[in-house]
């Protein structure tokens, strides 16, 4: 299937920065995920997004989903549920993009959070 791929533009920009902070993310209340090496990914008018290196994540909690999407800039995210211990799994509140496109390609091997379904906080004094 062929899918529309789209650039970065003025009209529609897209950066990948160092967050240059602490990143913690809760899920239920425990840490999933703590690192110091997040990317924050601006597009246009959407919230900046924090990525994380998978290695920074707590796989014992994470779960497979079915659960796939497309985006024209970045091209085809896959989805996992987090666990927490003795809590119920909250579905796809992960994305990841396993084969970004070019022009994001910073946030390979990483993970974002559905803020509705976890809690992100940026430490400034890390």
């Amino acid at each position: 299937m062929s899918r529309t791929r789209l650039e970065p533009s003025p009209s529609h920009p897209i950066t990948v920065t160092p967050t240059g902070a602490r990143v913690v993310v809760r899920v239920g209340g425990q840490v999933v995920a703590d690192t110091r090496d997040a990317l924050t990914l601006r597009e246009a008018s959407y919230p900046p997004v924090q990525y994380i290196p998978m290695a920074d994540v707590d796989e014992s909690v994470l779960r497979p989903s079915a659960t796939t999407s497309y985006c024209p800039f970045k091209g085809e995210a896959s989805y996992l549920s987090v666990a927490p211990a003795g809590q119920t799994a909250v579905e796809d509140a992960i994305w990841t993009y396993p084969e970004p496109y070019p022009a994001v390609a910073g946030i390979a091997g990483r993970a974002a959070f559905y803020p509705d379904r976890a809690e992100i906080t940026v430490l400034a004094d890390g």
